[in-house]
């Protein structure tokens, strides 16, 4: 597999396959690099590197879009494929089920040097000042300037046995102040909770600007007591580098663009919030109170690179990345249980609302469209990437997941109104999503819902009908006949 080891790496990668947009012109942090980066997501453009930031010390930059889609044929996943070191033409199922493939693979803790990139410049107390970054107003009527959206925060249990790196927003409120979510139910909370237990302050992290691989398996719902740092040692064959943190007793990547560390204040909260989020709204809500990042020190490399996303409407990186991981890991969960699965996929389109599971046709005559549905809501919706679902789309595997298109259509075609819809009461919501009600989120209980999108089960399997794809419209010989003469026709 080849590892870009850095986010620098990646950059040129991204350069070298027409990915990069390097901007030269002076931009504003204050909504002109969002509104940049959202319409560079639009047009599936190339990622916008900003060379020059309004207010900003010199050779500090930021790159947005970093795992956005390509509007080059062939290319449409070629950031998320280079992220995980495949080939930039790998397909959209490919790349879930290469991730989804690491969990047969043996772990491999990192190896610590003692001298890396990341700490070519080092302030520790009094000389921190997290304005000298370029820290962005993403979206009007955000609360605040958030540093990290695509970045890892690192924590480790009391005990040292589970190091945790996940992708959360932390929010700037001072020069040497945060404030983020992750504390309520996340595994950055169960964490945060020992140290509570403990009476002592939490050590953190934050590295941001790091080797691609790492924020895809940050935002990935791996089990509890799994460590990140050594799954991506197994899923890349080869441990990372990780070096020691200057105040606190935590190891970093050690090629990150920029490293912030610190502790966690246990009674201490700031307001939080709003921010527009990756279900594609901002929603008119008072700030939350959330725990207070102490900062002791920050490391930085030479004109370091904020990496930026900006959450909304989709695809951006909550729906390519965290999407592409929640099906991975939902693939191997089911496969795990010996489900009769062939494919999973989170359609971009969806904002993280759908999980389409299609399944081997072999199961007809074994066990019904109905004991299916009953075993998959039991798998996934006890998981932890079923927590953040909603609404599962069952399907034949004759549709591809990853094509819309084939979605909408089976959807519309193949589920019954009411005899294809299986409604499973009494499941923990996940508290972002628009529909849930403010009930819900009190009680802990909601709705989810499973579509059966499968052919009746009294069809023999001769009953099934053809799909008109264009083989079948005109026959195989005359397809490939077309599709050799295509440019011919004037195309």
């Amino acid at each position: 597999m080849a590892h870009l080891s850095s986010f620098r790496e990646y950059i040129e990668s991204l350069r070298g396959l027409g990915e990069l947009q390097e901007i030269d012109a002076l931009v504003d942090w204050n909504l002109e690099i969002g509104g940049i980066i959202k319409r560079s997501y639009d047009l599936r453009a190339p990622a916008p590197l900003f060379n020059r930031i309004k207010g900003c010390a010199s050779g500090c930059r930021v790159l947005g879009a970093p795992a956005g889609l390509s509007r080059q044929p062939g290319l449409t996943f070629a950031r998320i494929a280079l992220s995980l070191g495949m080939s930039p033409d790998s397909t959209a199922t490919e790349i879930v089920e290469t991730l989804s493939s690491a969990h047969r693979r043996q772990v491999l803790p990192p190896v610590t040097v003692t001298e890396a990139p990341c700490q070519e410049n080092i302030l520790c107390g009094s000389d921190v000042d997290l304005g000298m970054f370029p820290v962005p107003l993403i979206h009007k009527g955000d609360g605040g300037r958030y540093i990290n959206t695509w970045g890892v925060v690192i924590v480790q249990t009391p005990d040292r046995k589970w190091t945790n790196w996940s992708v959360n927003r932390v929010m700037l409120t001072g020069k040497n102040t945060m404030t983020g979510t992750g504390f309520g139910g996340q595994h950055l909370g169960m964490i945060y909770s020992q140290w509570k237990a403990l009476g002592r302050p939490m050590p953190f992290a934050i590295a941001m600007g790091l080797a691609p691989v790492i924020p895809f398996v940050g935002g990935m719902p791996l089990a509890e007591n799994i460590s990140e740092p050594d799954f991506i040692g197994g899923f890349l064959g080869e441990p990372l580098s990780v070096v020691p943190c200057r105040t606190v007793d935590l190891l970093v990547p050690d090629t990150a663009e920029i490293v912030i560390e610190g502790t966690v204040d246990l009674e201490e909260t700031a307001p939080e919030g709003p921010m527009g989020e990756y279900t594609g709204y901002i929603v008119s809500s008072a700030p939350a109170p959330q725990p207070v990042y102490r900062v002791s020190a920050v490391t930085y490399r030479n004109q370091p690179i904020l990496p930026v996303v900006a959450a909304g409407e989709p695809a951006e990186e909550n729906h390519t990345c965290w999407g592409i991981a929640v099906a991975a890991e939902a693939l191997a969960c089911l496969r795990g249980h010996g489900f009769p699965v062939s494919r999973c996929f989170i359609p971009f389109e969806s904002a993280m609302h759908w999980l389409v599971v299609t399944v081997d046709g072999d199961y007809r005559g074994k066990t019904t469209a109905r004991e299916l549905v009953d075993r998959l809501a039991a798998i996934v919706f006890a998981s932890k990437a079923g927590f953040m679902l909603s609404k599962v789309l069952l399907v034949d595997d004759d549709i591809d997941p990853s094509n819309i298109n084939e979605v909408v259509w089976a959807f519309a075609s193949r589920s019954h109104p009411s005899q294809g819809q299986f409604l499973f009461k009494d499941q923990p919501p996940f508290p972002l999503q628009l529909f849930v009600t403010p009930e819900e989120k009190a009680t802990g209980k909601s709705t989810k819902v499973i579509y059966s999108c499968l052919y009746p089960d009294s069809w023999l399997t001769e009953q099934i009908p053809r799909r008109l794809t264009l083989s079948e419209t005109c026959g195989e010989p005359m397809a490939s006949h077309i599709l050799a003469k295509w440019h011919e026709y004037g195309y």
